[in-house]
């Protein structure tokens, strides 16, 4: 069981500190602009939060970055249970086990507080135990991952490059963005 709090705090900092000007401005996740990319967050913590909670019935999409942030929050709380690690679930047509549903939860969060860090101009912060987790995840899941289209090619990141570095180059980001 991995505790997605720490990256899911981090969310709701970032999505705080964001300025209404940023928003249509581009990320590294090169087909959202911030606000698209902040729709796709609260997606995905509606979506995995009920996939936690077993009840396969998400939470209405947010208005507004605190309404999001509060979905984020849930995320993190939902996968506190150590019931929401167990069995299986489907989610885009696919069928995994509910830890590497946990570990993919773990890394929207993850990336997409980097991909806002590096679209606004603000610090990532992460803790390292976080961050270790993540890139277990990434170096094994996406290279054989049963959706390969959600991620662009890997790109080629030193073996002692900073984690997080590691971990978006495996993704498909330039650690180097806006490059």
């Amino acid at each position: 069981m991995i505790d997605l709090t720490p990256a899911c705090d981090e969310m709701a900092r970032m999505l705080a500190a964001i300025d209404d000007a940023q928003l249509d401005d581009p990320t590294p996740c090169a087909e959202y602009t911030v606000a698209e990319l902040i729709g796709h967050v609260d997606d995905a913590a509606r979506n995995f939060a009920a996939m936690a909670r077993g009840d396969g019935e998400p939470a209405d999409r947010a208005d507004g970055r605190d309404g999001v942030a509060g979905h984020v929050r849930e995320l993190a709380a939902a996968w506190r249970r150590e019931v929401a690690w167990n069995g299986v679930s489907e989610g885009a047509g696919v069928k995994l086990p509910n830890e590497v549903w946990g570990k993919i939860a773990l890394t929207e969060m993850v990336v997409h507080v980097w991909d806002l860090a590096k679209a606004t101009g603000r610090p990532f912060e992460m803790p390292e135990e976080t961050l270790e987790a993540c890139l277990e995840h990434v170096a094994e899941f996406i290279p054989t991952a049963p959706l390969p289209s959600l991620w662009e090619p890997p790109v080629p990141v030193a073996d002692d490059a900073p984690v997080i570095d590691r971990i978006v180059g495996i993704t498909g980001r330039s650690p180097a963005w806006p490059s």
